[in-house]
């Protein structure tokens, strides 16, 4: 062979070469992505977001960033379960259904579920904008009421500042994590 033809050969083979290391790498990426954004517990998620009018990739997010998808995970501020429930607000929300439930019925994972989404609903319902629920969520709804009458929201209903850091960043990664499980499960691939 002259040395043209071996120079295109050796490019030739550095480009299928560099072609098939990019798409190997993007199925390692595509496979560690789903395995940190699984969908756990579908078949409760499914039911209860339908119920309750809830997008299923918030309610996946959701327990992402609260519990990593642990059914017995305590917060040190003793939050339990899959979604983070305070006892308390399990109460309350037990005696809207009227439901007779123990607190260690959050370990549960259809009740922690069912009662996460279910006060998602409540929140939406009184707040109308994701990013203000989920600081709602975070750190309770009377300390968005006060920042809500102090001004800290825009025309929207968006807050426009978030004075606790920890609930800030915890809004972000919801956020994200929501964009994560649109982009892997519920995006037409193709759409733009």
């Amino acid at each position: 062979m002259n040395k043209a033809i071996r120079t295109v050969c050796a490019v030739l083979s550095i480009a299928v070469l560099s072609i098939a290391i990019g798409l190997f790498a993007q199925r390692l990426k595509n496979k560690y992505d789903l395995a940190s954004h699984p969908r756990q517990y579908g078949n409760f998620v499914e039911k209860y977001a339908a119920a309750y009018s809830i997008p299923e990739d918030v309610c996946y997010a959701v327990i992402k960033c609260e519990s990593g998808f642990d059914s017995t995970a305590v917060s040190s501020a003793g939050a339990v379960g899959l979604m983070q429930i305070m006892p308390d607000t399990f109460t309350y929300l037990c005696s809207l259904t009227g439901d007779n439930y123990e607190s260690g019925m959050l370990y549960d994972p259809e009740t922690n579920i069912r009662y996460g989404i279910y006060y998602l609903s409540i929140l939406y319902d009184r707040f109308g904008v994701w990013e203000t629920v989920f600081a709602a969520y975070n750190c309770g709804p009377s300390r968005v009421d006060g920042w809500i009458r102090d001004g800290k929201v825009d025309a929207a209903g968006r807050l426009t500042e978030i004075p606790i850091a920890e609930t800030a960043a915890y809004v972000e990664r919801v956020t994200k994590a929501i964009e994560k499980y649109e982009d892997l499960y519920y995006t037409t691939q193709g759409e733009d």
